[in-house]
């Protein structure tokens, strides 16, 4: 009995490509292709895969929302991120959102099937790159200086109020959090106003006293 696998991505040329090399596998089955989150919802609740392969960065809905969405409805469903993305951020979102795999997308023919395989059969798949991306960000917090509280501020600002000091732009911090430019402003003026702060040279300044980030 041959796996069912639905393709989630919103590059054509790479999507097809995809099929098209997994097709040659007689032990899978392509059901769907989707161009974005929400057309893979859609085509799972039709097809009911047993994986699907999830691009992150797609446009509509992207991966980390769309992943979310069909564990909560199709909890028995494998998804396998593919993506180019190594920020620990991405893979973290993927995880949380209830992926079984991650995979970057330069990943090899066999490595793909024997993700797709061991996903399948119930047990969580990372490829050696990611689990060395976790692995550095855990050695790294087990390093720094205990997680400096914040009482003021929500869980959701003190991280972006991390990733502020970190020297990220509020395009990026959107990107990596899978929310609105919008949003992340909103968040920003809200830790402005709570640390008494006015711009981010202060957020900085800040955070440089605090113990958030170091000048190493």
């Amino acid at each position: 009995m041959s796996i069912k696998v639905i393709v989630a991505d919103d590059h054509q040329l790479f999507r097809e490509g995809l099929v098209n090399m997994l097709s040659d596998s007689p032990e899978i089955e392509i059901v769907a292709q989707a161009e974005n989150g929400k057309v893979a919802i859609a085509k799972a609740n039709k097809f009911y895969p047993d994986v699907v392969l999830m691009d992150i960065g797609m446009p509509v809905m992207n991966g980390v929302e769309a992943t979310a969405h069909l564990i909560k409805h199709y909890p028995d469903i494998k998804i396998i991120a593919l993506s180019m993305h190594s920020d620990k951020h991405y893979i973290k979102g993927m995880l949380e959102a209830g992926a079984f795999g991650y995979l970057f997308k330069n990943c090899n023919y066999q490595q793909l099937i024997e993700a797709i395989k061991i996903v399948y059969s119930g047990k969580k798949y990372l490829s050696d790159e990611i689990t060395e991306v976790l692995i550095h960000d855990y050695l790294g917090k087990e390093k720094k200086a205990p997680e400096v509280e914040h009482p003021k501020l929500t869980k959701r600002e003190a991280e972006i109020l991390q990733l502020l000091a970190e020297g990220k732009a509020i395009r990026e911090i959107s990107e990596l959090l899978f929310v609105s430019i919008k949003t992340v402003g909103t968040h920003k003026q809200h830790i402005l106003e709570k640390l008494n702060l006015k711009t981010t040279t202060d957020l900085i300044k800040y955070s440089l006293k605090k113990g958030i980030i170091s000048l190493e």
